[in-house]
């Protein structure tokens, strides 16, 4: 088997180069409209910043979305537009970057995660939803893992919705991306939530694209499976167009997001 190709999204979705690009140019846009608090810092590094945009009146709560780019590119520049639903339903939004590998290991991703939602919930009551696509979906996940994110914190997580998440990263050592990636086996069995458990009182629900490569629906699975979780197989979307209901605050994703 060829796990780059297994792996590589974008070479199976048409357009798939203009996505970045519209993006980043919503994004901006969306930051503008909705008065964001830009680059609130959650630690020490240029990268460890989030941007906070709140709804009109009192948020209901919070919402953490963590980007993906296998651990390796974007920041929270990216993704503003995508707050739209949650504001648009009273909640605040949180949108951290990270350091990428190289640089960092996917072990301190983790952890560095952890103190964004820490952070950004000190500063917007309330409970705590959280969201992910691809890397972010593998990171909400970990973040509903024991021990990752402080008690007064995690007992506030009433929710955690990772977006074709990478589950189990043991597939990934046999990719090149590895070579940044450098993860091992000890960090793949401490880092993969298809193999840890969820906290007791988390609601987990795995969302995925029917169009997407077949290793992400197996991806979905295996955390669904493992969790005993819901896993919802989004109809005709694949890896870049299933987080775009996020914008829509009619859509079944936001309403599942903030149910309750």
């Amino acid at each position: 088997m060829d796990w780059d190709d297994a792996y590589a999204n974008a070479a199976y979705i048409e357009g798939a180069d203009a996505y970045p690009d519209r993006w980043a140019k919503e994004a901006a846009t969306y930051r503008n409209e909705s008065a964001a608090r830009v680059d609130v810092a959650y630690g020490t590094g240029a990268r460890e910043v989030y941007d906070l945009m709140l709804p009109e009146g009192t948020p209901k709560g919070l919402l953490v979305f963590v980007h993906g780019g296998y651990w390796l590119r974007f920041d929270k520049s990216f993704w503003s537009a995508f707050a739209k639903g949650a504001r648009a339903r009273g909640w605040a939004v949180a949108m951290p970057s990270y350091d990428l590998a190289p640089d960092v290991r996917i072990s301190e991703i983790t952890q560095q995660i952890a103190g964004a939602i820490t952070h950004a919930a000190g500063e917007v009551a309330g409970p705590i939803v959280l969201a992910g696509h691809s890397a972010g979906g593998h990171l909400v996940a970990r973040a509903v893992c024991s021990g990752v994110l402080p008690e007064n914190v995690a007992a506030r997580v009433v929710r955690s919705v990772p977006i074709s998440p990478v589950s189990d990263l043991r597939p990934l050592l046999k990719t090149s991306m590895n070579t940044d990636l450098q993860l091992d086996e000890a960090e793949c069995l401490a880092e993969s939530p298809a193999l840890l458990s969820p906290r007791d009182d988390v609601e987990v629900t795995v969302v995925v694209g029917s169009a997407e490569r077949p290793v992400f629906l197996d991806q979905a699975q295996w955390l669904s499976e493992a969790w005993g979780c819901d896993r919802i197989v989004v109809g005709d979307k694949h890896h870049f167009d299933v987080i775009d209901a996020l914008a829509d605050a009619d859509s079944d994703l936001c309403r599942m997001l903030f149910a309750g």
